[in-house]
Formats: C-alpha cells, sequence, structure tokens
C-alpha cells in the first residue's frame, strides 16, 4: 500500500465558476428582491399618510 502525503487528503477543490443559467436566475432573483423590498416600502408610507389623513378628519 502506498503512502498517503497530507496533501493528497486534503486538497481544496477550486470553486466552480457561475453558470450562465445561475447568473441570469441570480440577478433575476436581485431584481424580484429589490422590487418587493420598494413595494413594501411604498405600502408602509401610503398606510401611514392613510392613518394620518382619517385621524385629521375625526
Amino acid at each position: 500500500m502506498a503512502k498517503l502525503k497530507k496533501t493528497d487528503v486534503f486538497t481544496t477543490a477550486q470553486p466552480r465558476s457561475e453558470t450562465p443559467l445561475e447568473r441570469t436566475a441570480r440577478a433575476s432573483k436581485e431584481i424580484t428582491d429589490a422590487e418587493a423590498k420598494e413595494r413594501e416600502e411604498k405600502t408602509v408610507r401610503l398606510r401611514t399618510a392613510r392613518h394620518d389623513s382619517e385621524a385629521g378628519d375625526a
């Protein structure tokens, strides 16, 4: 049996590169997440404005 060197057993693999499909999916997710965040912030702002408006009328 051949003796193994420490470097033979514990080598780290090179990180694989991102495929075009993965790149597209990541970009799409970033865009949709950003849009959802903006939409949520706008909803909160409009609810607050409506609540203030209704409180002023009463």
